[in-house]
């Protein structure tokens, strides 16, 4: 059943109250990570979705997907959204190898955080939901695993499920993308001008945007680990382009991935974590998260 047939039959999610708190995660030096916890209340055990801010690799923080982190809590999600190293702190790939412990972390902690080790998945915002894609293609790449301590071994980082909102999904795609818009010139989204120096920042060469590219990688024939995904965008998202979507969801089914795709009209980015231009479109991308997150977590 996919998730749209799973809201059609009208499948009824419990409401919980929740508690919203910051715990220290991770610590690099004498710098500490937190995660905002979203927890339900109740006696769990809970599954798990772990949020990926966006911002280009560079920017923002575990606060920014707060009604989507909320939304997902008060179904009996427990929601850990992230801090994660960025530039100037770490370049790619550090933000992964913190994304990777943090899988880790959460099934160390499973019985204190009332979650289910074996019930994970990723909520990825933009760039972040390329980070989430990135994590669970290769959650036993060495580099992305680096990351341990006394409490939280190295091992098992696998996710059960992927929920990509507007991603970056093609680094080099969109980069390149951005750079023939500017020297173009002409109408086009200004954030554009921010988001490209944040690429370089982020990644340093082109060679690694390439690297670190999910549809790449599946066009090169890597061996990857495909866990469900649900790829949400707006139609007339202009920050990150269609082929990308379009190539990427056509790379990961003809390797035997399931993807649901949902698009939504007249929708730019942000429009479910932010404002949208329908209220009718941002409830209805909710409530398809939603029905995906417990079908595939269930």
């Amino acid at each position: 059943m996919t998730a749209a047939a799973h809201v059609s039959a009208g499948t009824a999610l419990r409401a919980y109250d929740i508690d919203v708190e910051d715990v220290t995660y991770l610590t690099h030096g004498d710098k500490a990570y937190l995660a905002r916890l979203y927890r339900p209340k109740g006696a769990g055990p809970f599954p798990v979705m772990i949020d990926l801010h966006g911002g280009a690799w560079c920017n923002q923080d575990r606060t920014n997907d707060k009604v989507i982190c909320e939304a997902l809590a008060r179904t009996g999600v427990l929601v850990v959204a992230l801090d994660f190293r960025m530039p100037p702190d770490a370049a790619y790939p550090g933000s992964i190898a913190d994304i990777n412990y943090a899988v880790r972390w959460v099934r160390a902690n499973a019985a204190t955080l009332k979650a289910k080790p074996d019930k994970i998945g990723y909520i990825g915002i933009s760039s972040g939901g390329h980070q989430g894609m990135l994590a669970a293609m290769r959650p036993r790449d060495a580099r992305y695993g680096a990351v341990s301590s006394t409490s939280v071994p190295a091992g098992d980082a696998r996710v059960q499920c992927v929920v990509l909102l507007w991603p970056v999904i093609d680094p080099i795609g969109r980069y390149r993308y951005g750079k023939e818009l500017i020297a173009k010139g002409g109408d086009y989204p200004a954030n554009i001008n921010n988001v490209i120096p944040s690429h370089d920042k982020y990644w340093g060469t082109e060679a690694a945007m390439e690297e670190g590219s999910p549809p790449e990688i599946l066009a090169r024939g890597e061996a990857v680990e495909m866990p469900p995904v649900l790829y949400v965008q707006g139609d007339a998202d202009k920050m990150h382009p269609r082929p990308h979507l379009e190539r990427f969801a056509e790379l990961y089914r003809s390797r035997g991935g399931s993807m649901e795709v949902a698009l939504f009209p007249g929708e730019v980015e942000g429009f479910v974590t932010r404002e949208a231009k329908s209220e009718a479109n941002k409830r209805a991308a909710t409530e398809r998260i939603l029905a995906f997150v417990h079908l595939t977590l269930s």
